[in-house]
């Protein structure tokens, strides 16, 4: 791929000038227009906000990949109670970093789509969940907030249009869990972060018993760009169903990992031309196309479309973006191991499938990997993800059981290895997988 072609595959819309000398203040931010997409957001009705941002086909780019506008619109009008609109920015799953960096880079996206979803939901309140572990963050975000309130962009009569907003900074404490939009209004509250039972759904009943939406960070600071250059032009990037402009992150065995810019339906071996490719000397073995919790991928899956419905096709979800690329060096054995692990730490313990399910795979993983288990015990794995999957309170447990079966389906026989090999086939010294290469190492030593 020539660096031509690559260049009109990329997309830059929010990472733009992320290289700026100091591109999160609000100078550079209006030098490269903006809080344009305010001003005529402000001119439209609300109820045209929202069917222009459901028109443009924006899908939430946290996970679940759900309509935008169509979330906006399920808020009930006329109902008399305050309306909220929550940002998750508790960015938690394993692999994914780029609501993060979108913050620490260009915060005032953030404060400006915050500012247009408000005015469309009717809201005069949002809240920014915010990881606390991320300090340097939250502070930025902070002296974000307060050049918006001193600019008039936030606070009474915003730009003179009668629209009031305020924005509360939230750092939460550091639970996977509060990932999930109704752990994390419980824990908007002070209470503990565990799901809630649904019906009713946050639009009708969400934080302090009111209308809420909850969006992810990208969803909504993706929203500026699309009131000021058009919902036509967001739709020429991207496939029909899921058009527009994403932020993928790759990171794992790869020569160049970070955040690439492009539009949805990209594949995963565009990126690995761009980005240099796996590190010299090695191969893609497998590879998450959403965070940990999607089902794994092999290098059969390098052409995929990244977008909702390519991923889906292919057997797993898009998820995050969160691109994990992961070298023949890697046993995969270990690598779900690690993945299990951290779902059973960071389970609620609200339902019995989960709680107690995430915490027998552990066990039975990590007998595999340590070459302790038997053939049985690879069935019982499979038999408890079965008994997690679609059965727990909320899709924690469904991610917690997709890297066991997607790790099953294409690397059983590795498992198997554990098991007949008495432990890990990538120790040399135990192998019986890579017997031949064990083999001509004793022979060139001796």
């Amino acid at each position: 791929m020539t660096a031509e072609s690559a260049e009109k595959l990329l997309a830059p819309v929010l990472s733009a000038f992320w290289d700026d000398p100091a591109s999160w203040t609000l100078d550079t931010y209006r030098a490269h227009e903006g809080y344009e997409g305010l001003r005529k957001a402000l001119a439209m009705k609300p109820d045209d906000v929202i069917a222009y941002v459901k028109d443009s086909g924006l899908r939430g780019r946290g996970g679940a990949g759900f309509p935008t506008g169509m979330k906006w619109q399920f808020i009930p009008q006329g109902d008399g109670k305050p309306h909220y609109l929550v940002v998750n920015a508790d960015e938690s799953e394993p692999g994914t970093c780029k609501d993060i960096p979108l913050l620490f880079a260009n915060p005032h996206a953030l404060i400006e789509g915050i500012v247009i979803a408000c005015h469309a939901i009717r809201s005069n309140h949002a809240f920014i969940y915010l990881r606390g572990e991320v300090v340097p963050v939250l502070r930025r975000l902070h002296a974000a907030v307060r050049e918006a309130y001193e600019a008039g962009y936030l606070g009474k009569d915003v730009l003179g249009s009668g629209l009031d907003v305020d924005i509360t900074v939230h750092a939460g404490a550091g639970a996977y869990i509060c990932g999930e939009e109704t752990a994390l209004l419980d824990s908007l509250e002070g209470r503990r972060g565990q799901p809630r039972l649904r019906p009713p759904f946050p639009a009708v009943a969400g934080l302090y018993a009111c209308p809420t939406v909850v969006n992810n960070v990208e969803s909504i600071a993706s929203v500026p760009a699309i009131m000021n250059r058009g919902k036509e032009w967001f739709r020429t990037m991207g496939s029909e169903k899921s058009p527009g402009f994403t932020l993928y992150s790759l990171s794992g065995h790869v020569a160049g990992p970070g955040q690439y810019e492009a539009p949805l339906g990209i594949t995963l071996r565009q990126l690995l031309e761009m980005s240099g490719g796996m590190r010299p000397g090695h191969r893609l073995k497998f590879w998450t196309p959403g965070g940990s919790s999607t089902p794994l991928l092999t290098d059969e899956h390098l052409d995929v479309p990244l977008d909702y419905e390519g991923v889906g096709a292919a057997g797993s979800m898009l998820g995050t973006k969160a691109l994990q690329c992961f070298d023949e060096t890697t046993c995969v054995v270990r690598a779900v191991t690690r993945w299990t692990e951290f779902y059973a730490h960071e389970s609620c313990g609200k339902c019995t499938p989960c709680r107690e399910g995430t915490y027998w795979l552990v066990q039975l993983m990590r007998d595999i990997e340590a070459g302790k288990a038997t053939m049985s015990d690879i069935d019982k794995i499979a038999d408890i993800a079965d008994n997690i999957n679609g059965k727990s309170f909320c899709a924690l447990g469904d991610g917690a059981a997709s890297p066991i079966f997607s790790s099953l389906k294409y690397f059983r026989e590795e498992y198997e290895q554990h098991v007949t090999g008495r432990g890990c086939p990538f120790d040399p010294a135990k192998s019986t997988l890579w017997a031949d290469d064990r083999t001509a190492h004793l022979e060139v030593n001796a």
